[in-house]
């Protein structure tokens, strides 16, 4: 992965996908692009510190976040905060990035807003891709709530 700073296992999962022609056309099937930032968080960091490095982008960015009960990787695009949607009530300080995966993961898309910005943004979920057995890619819808 080009540009990559960070190791954990995150990161080496989200290689192995990007590494992959089939992750790659998973990814693409839910609004990645090649060079799209990807902005890796931990279950318990924090919803506003995770959109604080995702902002810095300034475009819409994957978050992956490792599921710590059964080691799958989960993704979520999110858009930049945008004047065309309506402003919805800001996550609570406390609010952690697992907290929005779980939304997202259950309703399958979510209008947030963290308090530092004026307007709303869009996360949608992306379903866990998992390389089978003959080679092709197996979708679960989600992998936080099970």
């Amino acid at each position: 992965m080009p540009g990559r700073i960070v190791r954990s296992r995150t990161a080496d999962l989200v290689a192995e996908v990007l590494g992959s022609r089939e992750g790659r056309e998973h990814l693409s099937q839910y609004g990645w692009v090649q060079g799209m930032p990807i902005v890796i968080a931990t279950p318990k960091e924090l919803l506003s510190d995770t959109m604080g490095l995702a902002s810095v982008h300034g475009r819409a960015v994957l978050i992956a976040l490792l599921n710590e009960d059964n080691g799958e990787l989960n993704f979520m695009h999110v858009s930049v905060p945008n004047a065309g949607l309506a402003v919805v009530e800001a996550h609570p300080a406390d609010a952690t990035i697992q907290s929005l995966f779980e939304q997202v993961a259950h309703d399958g898309v979510a209008t947030f807003r963290v308090e530092y910005w004026q307007h709303s943004a869009v996360a949608h979920w992306i379903p866990v891709f998992a390389s089978g057995d003959s080679g092709r890619p197996s979708k679960k819808k989600t992998s936080l709530l099970s």
